[in-house]
């Protein structure tokens, strides 16, 4: 039984340090993006003469964080299947059911996002809180969903 605990403690440890690596992908690229890359005169051009795109970057948090959380995600998967949760059976049924979390995660948190950046909160306390929120949720959706039936089936 203590054992199990100490699996369970470590498996949380391991998702925490790579979510923390998949975190730093996130704040840098929102960082560059918010910082950098969105106030160049190019993308100031392109909001000037595109309406639509305009439209998109109304709110620049959604656009810059759903790229930033891409990016992350990719990373964070990728590691945490193989190395936290040892699962190597059926990626690509994995890999839909994240999607599956995100389908639901990420327009919830875009949308408040955006609400709460709009009324004045600084974008990198929501950026903050929402990668919080995600890192409990996501581990306890991997753990009893994602990879419930094959934790621990190396690669053969």
């Amino acid at each position: 039984m203590a054992e199990k605990k100490n699996e369970g403690i470590l498996q949380a440890l391991k998702f925490f340090l790579f979510s923390t690596s998949a975190g730093l992908i996130q704040i840098g690229s929102f960082t560059l993006m918010n910082e950098v890359i969105i106030k160049l005169s190019f993308f100031q051009n392109l909001m000037a003469e595109h309406p639509g795109f305009a439209k998109i970057m109304e709110n620049e948090y959604g656009p810059m964080y759903l790229i930033a959380l891409i990016l992350s995600v990719l990373w964070n998967f990728t590691f945490n299947r193989k190395f936290t949760f040892k699962s190597a059976n059926n990626v690509p049924i994995a890999m839909l059911k994240v999607l599956g979390y995100y389908a639901v995660f990420t327009p919830v948190s875009t949308i408040l996002g955006n609400h709460f950046t709009a009324t004045g909160v600084n974008e990198y306390i929501v950026l903050g809180l929402t990668m919080l929120c995600n890192l409990i949720t996501e581990f306890l959706f991997d753990k009893y969903v994602v990879f419930r039936d094959t934790l621990h089936k190396e690669e053969t």
